[in-house]
């Protein structure tokens, strides 16, 4: 089994070729989906953030306020760095549950929907930086990171490039030749071994990601 990392540019069609790859089958799994999962109401992530952050952080209805837990991580390298240790432990738990789940069921491919592929930095340190520069949300930092990179040199990393410039029906059939593409891929079988042996950390079967971008 490998991965396939879907990212894009701002308004790039990201969410229209991640529909077309569900509606053919294929398992996607939004890395944005899965943070706020973690944190959802009496989960161990979420009773962590509390313990530290204190009842203040809590809306009305018991959930997360991240907007408020937000501007305490932002002006705070410490309480940043303390709330990553507590999330993504469990981001990448969730993850590759999601992916172990995918590799039993003999998928030979998961989409992981993942803004920031091509930034090997710290990310989030990226955006807390550039969100309380600039007083931005996450998503137009998100955006704002995305669009520093030249379109030119996102091409040539990734391993397949989706163009969405024309009519939907044409996205929708290089989507679906991407599709017939990654189901041959001949490397499967290898692959498979090598992600077996390495059940064991969801770094080893990163090893094997399929970047695609959208333009």
């Amino acid at each position: 089994m490998f991965l396939v990392g879907l990212t894009g540019g701002i308004a790039s069609g990201k969410s229209t070729a991640s529909s077309q790859l569900k509606e053919l089958g294929c398992p996607v799994i939004d890395a944005d989906v899965v943070a706020r999962k973690v944190v959802e109401p009496q989960s161990p992530a979420y009773r962590l953030i509390v313990q530290h952050f204190g009842q203040e952080i809590l809306l009305d209805n018991g959930e997360i306020d991240r907007q408020k837990l937000g501007q305490i991580i932002f002006s705070s390298p410490k309480k940043r760095r303390l709330l990553n240790s507590i999330t993504h432990p469990e981001i990448h738990k969730e993850m590759f549950k999601q992916i172990l789940l995918y590799f039993i069921k003999g998928y030979r491919y998961v989409v992981l929907d993942v803004p920031l592929l091509y930034f090997g930095s710290d990310p989030a340190t990226q955006l807390s930086r550039l969100m309380q520069r600039d007083g931005l949300s996450q998503e137009e930092a998100e955006q704002r990171i995305g669009a520093q990179m030249p379109l030119k040199e996102k091409r040539g990393l990734a391993s397949h490039v989706i163009e969405n410039s024309g009519s939907r029906e044409d996205t929708h059939r290089q989507v679906l030749r991407l599709h017939t593409k990654l189901k041959d891929f001949m490397e499967f079988l290898v692959v498979r071994a090598v992600a077996a042996a390495a059940v064991a950390g969801l770094s080893g079967l990163f090893l094997y990601t399929v970047r695609l971008l959208v333009s």
